[in-house]
């Protein structure tokens, strides 16, 4: 059974940085494209990032130059490095593991940007 764990999330001020964490379990780790993903009140969620078991990588047009998503396949960890954080960034956070219809999803964790 795989778990996914997110942390890192805050309140940060506009214009500040936040480094997501996302811990899964199991052996197959390395196979899996991971992602980013956010949801804010009254909203859809929504892609942030993704990045693939060769780390191959694709972002969402706002937040493109900003944010970066790395893996650590020895640690069965992505990152999520957020820069010039903007308000409009405030959601809750989640990882995902092998695509949105099949995937695994973690519990999610909360950005909050304070303009």
């Amino acid at each position: 059974q795989v778990q996914l764990v997110e942390s890192g999330g805050g309140l940060v001020q506009s214009g500040g940085s936040l480094r997501l964490s996302c811990a899964a379990s199991g052996r197959m780790f390395s196979f899996y494209s991971m992602g980013w993903y956010r949801q804010a009140p009254g909203k859809q969620r929504e892609l942030v990032a993704r990045i693939s078991s060769g780390g191959s990588t694709n972002y969402s047009d706002s937040v493109k130059g900003r944010f970066t998503i790395s893996r650590d396949n020895a640690k069965n960890t992505i990152y999520l490095q957020m820069n010039s954080l903007k308000p409009e960034d405030t959601a809750v956070y989640y990882c995902n593991m092998g695509g949105v219809v099949h995937g695994y999803w973690g519990q999610g964790t909360q950005v909050t940007v304070s303009s």
